[in-house]
């Protein structure tokens, strides 16, 4: 019962720090799950990004999921996601009240320009940490530099770039190219 209460506390401290969607929450999750709790490793963390980012749903949600279910099953899997969109639920159900009174005040609107750019520098400090453990040979530079290049110039399913680097991946182990 303790596990349980913890993953819903665990995620819903999680989900009342998102500030501008999955990718922002990518940081928190880390230092929540796999450097205070260890509750999963960067490996698996990874893995949960990967496989969360071609399920339907938000990032944060998925890997929620994903985490709750490992640790206490299908109970711990539903409680860690509650956890999670529980703080959003609140809190944009009050601002939703509150913001439609004062979307135009100047102030407001500068507040929210601010809270833009640092939400900018959190999503790129997620990628960062992604991009180092990731990134570990020239296969795998090859291969990010050819998905970004493809992402950039053409308009292609997040899912297809997951399942084509999954399917490379195999491919290059299998040919020595990349360690297994």
């Amino acid at each position: 019962m303790k596990l349980l209460i913890d993953l819903f506390l665990a995620f819903a401290s999680v989900g009342v720090m998102t500030f501008g969607g999955g990718y922002a929450m990518l940081p928190i999750l880390e230092r929540e799950i796999v450097e205070k709790r260890g509750w999963a490793t960067n490996e698996e963390l990874m893995d949960y990004y990967a496989v969360g980012q071609c399920t339907p749903g938000v990032i944060a949600v998925n890997t929620a999921t994903f985490v709750g279910k490992k640790l206490a099953g299908n109970i711990g899997g539903v409680l860690a996601t509650l956890g999670v969109v529980f703080p959003s639920v609140v809190i944009i159900s009050v601002i939703a009240g509150i913001l439609q009174n004062f979307s135009d005040i100047p102030a407001v609107k500068s507040a929210f320009a601010g809270i833009r750019v640092c939400v900018c520098v959190l999503i790129f400090n997620a990628v960062v940490k992604l991009w180092k453990s990731a990134i570990k040979d020239k296969a795998a530079l090859i291969l990010c530099a050819a998905v970004f290049a493809l992402s950039v110039f053409l308009d292609i399913s997040p899912v297809a770039f997951v399942l084509f680097c999954g399917a490379a991946g195999i491919l290059l182990t299998k040919l020595g190219v990349r360690g297994k």
